[in-house]
């Protein structure tokens, strides 16, 4: 009986020492930004040992921030590359995945591996061909080349795919026997049902579009069209030797993502859970 006892003592020791690692790694450095951020001309930030709390707190570096970089235009810019994202999202991952979770049709199996393989194909490995495309139907250099890439993600489709293929047939059944046609099903049945997981992937493409960088940086090459990450990166140019407005662009960039997280984050584990991969 104590030898048990003994073991389960050990087990939460090693499950909360665990627990507390993966919170210092995850949280860690955005705790050190923030400590950056408003650490002021007394403070030394490469002192060793370094130290978190600031001892001249300031919120200059902020100002400064906005002083020298036109914030709230990049943001605006974002906000609308963020929009068409998460519109074409969920408007063709949820249209993609009734047709690959509930309709029968030939070659259905195949083309839905063909939309998994593509997850693991890198970046780097398709964005100069994006940009010749871009190029050549004279989209570069918009806000809209940058949104049009990513505007329909296989994980987005995975995950609506599994969503539907989660809702009872006998619905569908029903509905048909009541005279609905295959949109109508589609429409007034199946979308109720998927809600979360559709909530799922615009907090998905928000946050994807909201912190993508690479493909800003090809495509765009004027600077009123530049998205707030882009935008943000003027700051190291000019101030290089002064990490303090560094870390403060950097949370100005963050702000708006966790603000819209804390607003969804209720239907974000929701739907989470409706969409999950099943066997």
């Amino acid at each position: 009986m104590g030898s048990s006892r003994k073991h389960v003592t050990v087990g939460k020791i090693v499950q909360y020492a665990i627990l507390v690692l993966v919170f210092i790694l995850l949280v860690g450095p955005f705790v050190w930004e923030l400590s950056l951020s408003l650490k002021g001309p007394g403070d030394n930030v490469y002192a060793v040992p370094p130290y978190i709390v600031p001892k001249t707190p300031t919120m200059e570096n902020y100002a400064q921030v906005f002083r020298q970089v036109p914030v709230f235009h990049y943001m605006w810019n974002t906000i609308l590359v963020a929009v068409m994202s998460i519109a074409g999202n969920v408007l063709f991952s949820t249209m993609a995945g009734y047709a690959l979770g509930r309709l029968e049709w030939r070659g259905r199996k195949f083309l839905f591996l063909l939309f998994m393989g593509t997850m693991v194909i890198p970046i780097e490995g398709v964005i100069i061909s994006q940009f010749l495309i871009m190029r050549a139907v004279n989209l570069q250099n918009t806000l809209i080349a940058v949104a049009l890439p990513g505007m329909c993600g296989a994980i987005n489709i995975l995950l609506m795919t599994n969503a539907f293929k989660a809702i009872p047939k006998e619905l569908e059944e029903a509905a048909e026997v009541d005279g609905a046609n295959v949109w109508q099903q589609f429409i007034h049945v199946c979308i109720p049902e998927v809600k979360g997981t559709m909530t799922v992937v615009g907090i998905f493409a928000f946050v994807g579009s909201w912190n993508d960088f690479l493909w800003p940086l090809i495509v765009i090459s004027d600077e009123k069209n530049y998205t707030l990450t882009l935008g943000m990166n003027r700051l190291k140019g000019m101030f290089v030797s002064d990490p303090r407005l560094i870390a403060a662009g950097a949370l100005v960039s963050l702000i708006p993502i966790l603000v819209f997280f804390a607003c969804f984050q209720r239907y974000f584990f929701q739907g989470l859970e409706q969409g999950g991969i099943k066997e």
